[in-house]
């Protein structure tokens, strides 16, 4: 593990070299290639090196950051274009997958908790610093505040747990069990606001809306999947509490999960819309989380992964328009068959997936949620019926309200993508409908 650590070290000089965007870039896909045949495919901890190690719940984390950052390079051409501080921007991504790395391959909850907050301050800069609105301070500081304020306990309630046993690796945690609520609290409340819950979900969409399209890809593809990442991880310590309190939380998700379903349905916003739903989709996966079943925990790493491919994409294809168009409305974005015929057929593979279309990752880990939902409590049938509805229902709006209708006045031409946008639009999809066939890597990790 030191060895991809180690590599990335040695990368940081090529950012301020002059003409290296492209070489970065194809040296990130060569270490997630490097990454990925040098794997761990059991659920014993292996490649340890000091405090390091990987076990198959982080190493498809990790290999869907190195994978994501790399499409984040792509997809961010117009800041080499532009000449908009590129160098900058390498060092800040390269800085952000180290610690994003770090965080998913730490074996020691401290240490983990020290680069889950270290990795805030690289997305914050890329907000602040390659972000499009004025508002993107107020962005930056919800998002800052939000996560700060809910951690803190979290690092108390470690350093108790380091009063009480005197070890912080994660693979004792077998034999540790905690049954009062101060300590529950300071275990899930932290992760709550990152996954983010309903209700403590407010920094998400405005993060999303001011981020450039790499702040959004990293946001909706790795940010968000620390929380369920530590709920994973720390849930073992709270068993007992959870098994009768986790239900407050379940309900809240599952009936925010519809009410942002319907305020998906009236967005005008295209980045917004996706980010909606992106709080949606978290919710179904705290839910089935917090079942403690198997199904419910194996559902929700795999629909991690997916979404994190998934949203991505979409983020992709709306900063496609954007770039266009210059704008992200939906009263403008109108009729896009007709002015990019060849995108529209990844606007509908991608928003297929994003509704749990079969061959995708999104399908199976859906079937697997609302089993372990279903399961726990027949009642929440009724949310989850309702969930799957209007997830189906948003993304057709999104799709045919973008791809029909009366092109904008402005656009009496034609454009059709680069290569390079349909070859990151491939690169994200392509994962999303292969992994199928090899799912039982989803499972095997518990």
């Amino acid at each position: 593990m030191l060895m991809i650590l180690i590599t990335m070290i040695f990368m940081t000089p090529l950012c301020f070299m002059k003409k290296t965007y492209w070489m970065v870039q194809n040296l990130l896909f060569m270490l997630s290639l490097i990454f990925m045949f040098n794997g761990t495919y059991t659920y014993q901890w292996e490649n340890l090196s000091y405090f390091l190690g990987c076990d198959l719940l982080s190493f498809g984390l990790v290999l869907l950051t190195f994978w994501v950052i790399s499409l984040m390079l792509m997809a961010s051409s117009s800041i080499i274009n532009m000449n908009y501080y590129y160098n900058l921007f390498l060092f800040l991504i390269i800085m952000l997958m180290m610690l994003l790395y770090l965080t998913f391959s730490s074996m020691n909850f401290f240490l983990f908790y020290l680069f889950f907050e270290a990795s805030l301050i690289p997305t914050l800069l890329l907000i602040l610093g390659w972000g499009y609105q004025p508002e993107r301070l107020q962005a930056g500081i919800y998002l800052l505040f939000y996560t700060l304020l809910a951690s803190l306990p979290l690092l108390v309630g470690i350093f108790y747990i380091y009063l009480t046993n005197w070890t912080l690796f994660f693979m004792f945690f077998n034999s540790i069990s905690y049954s009062y609520l101060y300590m529950y609290m300071c275990m899930v409340m932290a992760f709550l606001v990152k996954m983010p819950m309903f209700l403590v979900h407010l920094w998400l969409p405005k993060a999303h809306v001011e981020a450039p399209v790499s702040g959004s890809m990293i946001l909706a593809g790795i940010m968000l999947k620390l929380g369920g990442y530590g709920l994973l991880r720390s849930m073992i310590l709270v068993m007992g509490l959870g098994v009768s309190v986790n239900y407050i939380w379940i309900s809240i998700s599952l009936v925010g999960g519809v009410l942002v379903s319907l305020l998906c349905l009236r967005q005008i916003d295209l980045k917004s819309l996706i980010a909606y739903s992106s709080v949606a989709h978290m919710g179904v996966v705290l839910g089935g989380l917090l079942t403690l079943t198997y199904w419910g925990c194996s559902g929700s790493y795999l629909m991690m992964i997916a979404h994190g491919l998934c949203s991505s994409g979409l983020f992709c294809l709306a900063n496609i328009s954007y770039e266009r168009l210059g704008s992200r409305s939906l009263l403008i974005n109108k009729g896009l068959i007709n002015f990019m015929p060849s995108m529209s057929l990844w606007w509908f593979l991608l928003s297929s997936s994003n509704m749990a279309a079969p061959p995708s990752l999104n399908l199976l880990s859906e079937i697997m949620l609302l089993n372990s939902l279903i399961s726990w409590n027949l009642i929440t049938m009724l949310m989850l019926s309702l969930l799957s509805f209007f997830s189906a229902a948003y993304t057709l709006y999104m799709y045919s309200y973008t791809q029909h209708g009366k092109i904008y006045s402005g656009l009496y031409s034609s454009s059709q993508g680069y290569i390079r946008e349909y070859l990151l639009l491939f690169l994200h999809w392509f994962p999303l409908n292969i992994l199928i066939l090899k799912s039982e890597f989803f499972t095997l990790w518990l």
